[in-house]
């Protein structure tokens, strides 16, 4: 990772045209050669970037793309140039370096990727483990119940032994409601499942996808995830 503040002008070509005047900005550049734009204000995303798979050159007065650059920008005595060019496209990202004020790399390691608390796989554990969440006499039969299209998120058989198929999202909308329709008229084709019955289980549910799934004879099931995890279960869970 290198990391450079510096007083700079930046022009993007290609898919499209933008331009950044002269400001004293932060370029990122990742390990990748990826390069990232940003300001000191404003929106957490960068300004302008290019990125992977790219190739990054530095172009510094006397080489044989220096004049071409500063030809095409208009500019005349610029110490550095930085230039970006996609590895897929025509896209091109030259960057004009005026004074560099910081230019420190660092090498970050391997990334272990993020944690993330409240995820799908967390709602269904926890509801897994609290299946009385989805109705009295509710019974578990397994989570990630297998079928020809992908997995049930939870089948479970209800106190009346209806089987019942339990799709899970954080944020339920349309989409989750189209996905739990085609889990139950696949299921409901075995004979030794059918009739099979639907759950749409999120932490919240649109109005949209409540209209619909509804509709379909669903039942809508919110998800209180600080109330679900507060209440853990000590069982010995097989799946």
């Amino acid at each position: 990772m290198r990391i450079l503040v510096a007083d700079c002008s930046a022009q993007y070509t290609g898919r499209l045209n933008a331009s950044l005047p002269r400001a004293t900005r932060v370029i990122l550049i990742k390990a990748d050669q990826s390069c990232l734009i940003f300001s000191e204000l404003g929106n957490y995303k960068p300004l302008n970037w290019m990125l992977s798979p790219c190739t990054l050159r530095e172009i510094v007065p006397g080489s044989s793309r220096y004049a071409a650059v500063a030809e095409s920008l208009g500019y005349e005595d610029v110490p550095k140039y930085l230039q970006v060019t996609s590895d897929k496209t025509n896209d091109l990202l030259t960057i004009a370096l005026w004074e560099i004020h910081s230019d420190t790399a660092y090498d970050l390691g391997e990334d272990p990727g993020i944690d993330k608390d409240g995820v799908e796989a967390h709602l269904q554990k926890y509801l897994a483990e609290q299946i009385n969440r989805a109705g009295v006499g509710m019974r578990l039969v397994r989570r990630e119940y297998p079928t020809a299209i992908g997995p049930v998120d939870i089948m479970a058989v209800d106190g009346d032994g209806t089987h019942v198929a339990i799709e899970i999202k954080r944020h339920g909308g349309i989409g989750g409601v189209e996905q739990l329709t085609r889990y139950c008229e696949l299921l409901n084709r075995d004979p030794l499942l059918a009739p099979v019955r639907g759950i749409f289980a999120a932490q919240t549910i649109t109005p949209q996808a409540r209209t619909l799934a509804e509709d379909r004879g669903f039942e809508c099931l919110l998800l209180d995830y600080d109330d679900m995890k507060g209440t853990e279960s000590d069982e010995l869970m097989l799946f």
